[in-house]
């Protein structure tokens, strides 16, 4: 299902000339800087876990907390036996555990055909893919390092964060190792577009600096702990604007969970493009052979109950499909040609793109 509010389309390390109008960025980087940095690594921190409830820190007790977990990414893809030329980029990252599991966005790693991690010490390590999920642009690498590089960074309830709260961001923008910026968070329910054309919800604006290079990296809190991964920016440069956006850590984390579990993450999916209608959201198109057409939802149906909820419009329908998992059965409460119906469907299993909404 489309959404209506704004659109934040995923451009890998694109440009666009002054006057274009603003679009919006991946926060992925080339890995083609001719900058020189000279790299310090800090030799002692603690976890983040570690601080206390209600805790506030300064930006620099957060990175002290915190730098340790957090991962720069180099990714190789492309190349081949008749002489295509490899393509190298780089993004952020967070350790998710002790055995080695990194969280980062799916379009960091999208066609990978190598992976390497670069830890606070410098030190660099091969890693795997475990899963990723482009329609919430997660993924989770598992990387064999040893525990005493491996420091995990705590979560945080992404459902408790409120507009004005102050924001740390770390990562590797343009390839600079351990960059931190901070700022605070601008608004909330903010929908970025996935890679694969779905609805990203709750997603957290923030001001923080966040440039190319910066994708998969934490967003904290004020107690070093992750309520969002770095994914866009809206931007009229390609640059940072002071409009960037996070996946939040409610989300990331019960991907995480998926992907490590079982290698993949699905979601329900009815199958309807829909427009707003004044009493629930009206079906203005159906995919073949999912679970609307299927389970007889018709064009031109105005859908007000699903699964015994009251549908108020599109958004309202989209969050009940998210909350529900492939396979179960449900009933819709349905508006047409002047009379109530009831359909009973079989949600279907969301495809990798987004063609019909």
């Amino acid at each position: 299902m489309k959404s209506p509010r704004i659109v934040l389309t995923t451009v890998l390390a694109a440009l666009v000339g002054a006057g274009a109008g603003a679009a919006a960025y991946a926060v992925l980087n080339n890995d083609n800087s001719t900058t020189v940095v000279r790299q310090v690594h800090v030799t002692q921190s603690v976890q983040a876990s570690n601080t206390q409830p209600g805790t506030q820190l300064t930006v620099g007790s957060i990175y002290r907390l915190a730098n340790r977990g957090v991962v720069k990414i180099r990714v190789t893809s492309g190349g081949g036996p008749f002489g295509q030329s490899a393509q190298q980029a780089q993004g952020s990252g967070f350790v998710y555990d002790t055995v080695g599991h990194v969280i980062t966005n799916q379009h960091v790693i999208d066609g990978a055909t190598s992976i390497k991690v670069v830890f606070w010490n410098g030190k660099t390590y091969p890693a795997k893919l475990v899963g990723s999920d482009a329609s919430t642009d997660t993924a989770v690498i598992k990387v064999d390092a040893p525990s005493s590089v491996l420091h995990p960074l705590a979560f945080a309830n992404s459902d408790s964060v409120q507009v004005g709260d102050g924001v740390v961001a770390i990562g590797s923008p343009f390839g600079l190792d351990e960059t931190v910026t901070s700022g605070i968070v601008s608004a909330l329910h903010r929908q970025m577009t996935s890679p694969n054309n779905f609805t990203i919800d709750n997603s957290i604006q923030t001001d923080a600096a966040i440039n190319h290079g910066n994708s998969g990296g934490p967003l904290l809190d004020m107690q070093g702990k992750v309520i969002g991964t770095t994914a866009q920016i809206e931007s009229d440069s390609g640059g940072n604007d002071g409009v960037g956006f996070a996946v939040p850590s409610n989300t990331v984390r019960e991907i995480a969970d998926k992907l490590i579990a079982t290698g993949k993450a699905e979601h329900a999916y009815l199958g309807v493009e829909l427009s707003q209608a004044s009493n629930g959201a009206k079906v203005t198109q159906l995919v073949p052979g999912k679970a609307a057409q299927k389970g007889g939802v018709q064009v031109g149906d105005v859908i007000t109950s699903f699964a015994g909820k009251k549908v108020t419009g599109v958004d309202s329908l989209r969050f009940a499909v998210d909350a529900k998992h492939p396979g179960d059965v449900v009933t819709l409460t349905v508006q047409r040609n002047g009379q109530s119906k009831t359909v009973t469907v079989t949600l279907s299993t969301r495809p990798n793109t987004d063609t019909n909404g």
